[in-house]
């Protein structure tokens, strides 16, 4: 775990935290294009491969990591950076950009609020005391399928976009509400330090 230098798996999700600004412009690229009148597809391809890549880069480098132990405390740190990164600019991005189907602003509000009670909530209870148990719930692990499957109809420009984004954020809320129960139950079961 206390591997000294940059790993190859690090060095995949460097690569991954580049790729965020590089999907941004694309995808802003493309809505000037919409508002302009004259919609260059290629943006919007080149948008779709990007967040593919760093997509896909998130399991290889965590293959990576394992197979060959390449496990480090800068690619602990760097890998849910670049997890939540990617998910936040693609939400903010897909909102306020001028394509034909955005996401709902709402929704980017609703995805990234959850995310923020949680790690704000999980650094109090660690901070107050000592320890704080997140367990992943299925409803956690739906709103995330969901999220991304709202993202890539966004992408897709695929029409009808209400009901796969109200479903989306009606699990979201429901796993935030969740997660916050589950920490008000931690505590008072906890002793305080």
């Amino acid at each position: 775990m206390d591997t000294p230098t940059i790993t190859t798996a690090t060095k995949i999700t460097l690569v991954r935290i580049f790729l965020i600004p590089v999907f941004v412009l694309f995808a802003c690229y493309y809505g000037e294009s919409v508002h302009a009148g004259a919609p260059d597809e290629r943006l919007r391809y080149a948008a779709i491969a990007v967040f593919l890549l760093a997509s896909l880069s998130d399991g290889l480098d965590g293959y990576i990591a394992r197979r060959y132990n390449q496990k480090s405390r800068l690619g602990v740190i760097l890998d849910p950076i670049a997890d939540k990164g990617l998910l936040t600019a693609a939400l903010i991005t897909l909102a306020v950009a001028k394509w034909e189907y955005s996401l709902p602003i709402w929704f980017s509000v609703l995805v990234i609020a959850r995310d923020v009670v949680i790690v704000t909530g999980s650094l109090l209870l660690h901070h107050i005391y000592g320890s704080v148990t997140i367990r992943p719930s299925w409803f956690g692990k739906l709103a995330t399928v969901l999220q991304m499957t709202v993202l890539g109809w966004t992408m897709l420009q695929l029409p009808h976009l209400f009901w796969p984004v109200v479903a989306a954020g009606a699990v979201t809320f429901i796993s935030g509400a969740g997660y916050v129960l589950d920490g008000l139950r931690q505590m008072k079961h906890s002793p305080e330090k």
